[in-house]
């Protein structure tokens, strides 16, 4: 008898990571599963279906007779992610608590659980991801210590392991995944890396996962629930009100609670207005909210932002990149719009310049622009300057235009 390896699989209550749990099983792995709690739900009103997803895990486990267990990071997910999309908010920008729990908590804090305290060879989880590694492989990483110098010794021979979107390009989930560790991808398996949804769902059916099979897909944050975002966000910061303003004319169209309630491209709720009007800008140090009356308005269309330092899945920049400072590939700073074709140029601070091809809608500060070589997805940073907007660069070709009036000089005596 071979050694038999043992993997630690992420569950949520859902019917991907149960199917996931199964199949490790199936290949002959030793696998524990373990739930993670993240949001504490009992002073939320039961809003949450903590308990309940915590049940559904354990059955899964007990079907496959399995070791079970569940793990609190209620504390964890506080400090490292909501309270920093709290912060976020305040400063005008529209955060992706998914992404930061994937790489706070996930393949964090949880990683180390699994490796170190349960002494597992390798973890798991339900995303629809796949990397460049075999399984086999996965096995021989061993947990590799950052480097104490500010750079690594350049001669140090690396073969990162890579993220590659998975078969079903539909459920795609490496832009939730665009910020985790190297470290984390090297100890990672994806059971579902090479089937679609459907073929998920079958597989659970055929193992009698009914329980799972009858939930809906989670969708949105798990700590809001069903609940209104603005009622949510005003529970944990002060109302802020302010002036809709009109980005045409400058015309106060109605107030709001906080700019922090809104994100840019949404429709605005303003009293009294039977027309449509959406958020194109805000001013936090004024309180403004500018707004427009179409929903495909050119204030909403840019092509160039710019991100904090990007964070690049293998470690170091594309060698393209890192030659030249300029390379072509896609972006996507929405999980499932289509990849836009960009330019992508590499500051001396590790920050990126993206222009792309064509304006985009409602590109957002605090959102991550993940960008994509092919199949492979490169890694993600946080938006946190725009271009101009399509609207303000008519006005300025429109300035250009205007013939100058020159004032009629007196004659002289």
């Amino acid at each position: 008898m071979g050694l038999v390896r043992h993997v630690v699989c992420a569950m949520s209550g859902g019917v991907d990571s149960s199917v996931a749990a199964l199949l490790l099983k199936r290949r002959g792995f030793s696998v524990t599963g373990v739930f993670m709690k993240n949001w504490d739900s009992l002073d939320e009103r039961g809003v949450c279906t903590t308990e309940r997803d915590c049940e559904d895990a354990y059955r899964v486990c007990q079907t496959l007779d399995i070791p079970f267990h569940q793990v609190s990071y209620v504390k964890e997910y506080w400090h490292e992610v909501f309270s920093n999309l709290l912060k976020e908010y305040e400063k005008g920008r529209t955060p992706n608590p998914d992404i930061l729990c994937n790489k706070h908590i996930k393949f964090n804090h949880f990683h180390k659980y699994a490796i170190s305290t349960l002494g597992a060879d390798a973890m798991a989880t339900g995303h629809y991801a796949r990397t460049s590694q075999e399984d086999e492989d996965v096995f021989q990483q061993t947990h590799t210590a950052p480097p104490t110098t500010l750079f690594r010794d350049r001669f140090e021979i690396r073969n990162p392991v890579r993220l590659y979107k998975g078969a079903d390009l539909l459920k795609d989930q490496t832009f939730f995944l665009s910020q985790i560790s190297q470290d984390a991808l090297r100890q990672t398996l994806f059971p579902l890396a090479g089937l679609t949804k459907e073929f998920v769902k079958k597989i659970a059916a055929e193992a009698g996962f009914h329980h799972v099979l009858k939930k809906k897909e989670s969708m949105g944050i798990c700590f809001i629930g069903e609940r209104n975002f603005e009622n949510f966000i005003l529970e944990y910061l002060e109302p802020k009100p302010g002036n809709f303003v009109s980005i045409e004319d400058g015309t106060v169209m109605g107030t709001h609670k906080g700019w922090f309630t809104m994100t840019l491209g949404q429709r605005a709720r303003i009293g009294g207005q039977k027309d449509a009007w959406f958020v194109v800008d805000k001013d936090i140090t004024t309180g403004d909210v500018f707004v427009a009356p179409t929903t495909n308005h050119p204030a909403l269309f840019r092509d160039t932002m710019r991100t904090d330092r990007f964070h690049w899945l293998a470690v170091d920049p594309p060698p393209e990149l890192a030659r030249t400072q300029m390379m072509e590939c896609h972006f996507r700073f929405i999980h499932q719009m289509p990849l836009v074709p960009c330019t992508v140029t590499l500051n001396m601070d590790g920050s990126v310049w993206i222009s792309l091809q064509q304006p985009s809608r409602a590109l957002t500060p605090g959102q991550f622009a993940v960008l994509y070589k092919g199949d492979e997805c490169l890694g993600s940073g946080k938006i946190i300057q725009l271009g101009p907007s399509e609207y303000t660069l008519q006005q300025g070709r429109e300035r250009l235009m205007r013939p100058e009036v020159t004032p009629q000089l007196s004659p002289l005596h």
